[in-house]
């Protein structure tokens, strides 16, 4: 049996998001903007929740493509809004909008939100040694930063904690505990 972090739990869903996703670089601008759009949806829920929804996200939102969410008019937000297979939140459908607009100007900035987004940690993880749960932060000074960079270019529901938790996922930080065995693969990666 595989040593994993305590908070992935018994479920196999959590399994694989745990042992081939969470914490592994991603440089691709279409990947960050998809943990972008869950991680504004998770705001208040529980991480498997998202996940189990994950699939009628994708496709409720045109596969995560920030072009045509971009260019989403009333009649996509009331169709989003009656989809059950989703979060229907109103303010949140309209911050995933709203941020795809902003997503694309910080590319034009930039030249991708990539390098937006890694320049804050000089492109490379930052490499932790967390013990257990409890010494793992909600949000840090740097996604403090972040979080206030953000929301000066325009997007909304990237409070703190947000953003520490899309930093986690996108591993812009390597929060996976010391005796996990993802923890020395990402370290050595």
């Amino acid at each position: 049996m595989k040593n994993r972090c305590e908070w992935a739990g018994h479920d196999p869903l959590y399994h694989d998001y745990h042992d081939k996703e969470w914490g592994v670089p991603v440089y691709d601008d279409h990947k960050l903007f998809e943990f972008l759009v869950l991680e504004t949806f998770q705001a208040g829920l529980s991480w498997i929740t998202i996940l189990r929804k994950r699939d009628n996200f994708r496709k409720a939102f045109d596969s995560f493509d920030y072009n045509k969410i971009a260019a989403y008019d009333e009649d996509k937000v009331q169709e989003l809004l009656h989809d059950a297979g989703i979060v229907r939140n109103q303010l949140k459908i309209r911050a995933t909008i709203n941020n795809a607009q902003a997503f694309i100007r910080v590319q034009e900035e930039f030249g991708s939100f990539s390098k937006y987004i890694w320049g804050f940690v000089s492109g490379k993880p930052i490499q932790n040694s967390f013990k257990s749960i409890k010494e793992l932060p909600a949000n840090t000074h740097l996604s403090d930063e972040i979080s206030k960079d953000l929301k000066k270019r325009g997007f909304k529901f990237v409070g703190s904690t947000v953003v520490y938790a899309h930093m986690q996922a996108t591993g812009m930080v390597n929060d996976h505990f010391v005796h996990c065995y993802r923890y020395k693969e990402l370290v050595l990666s």
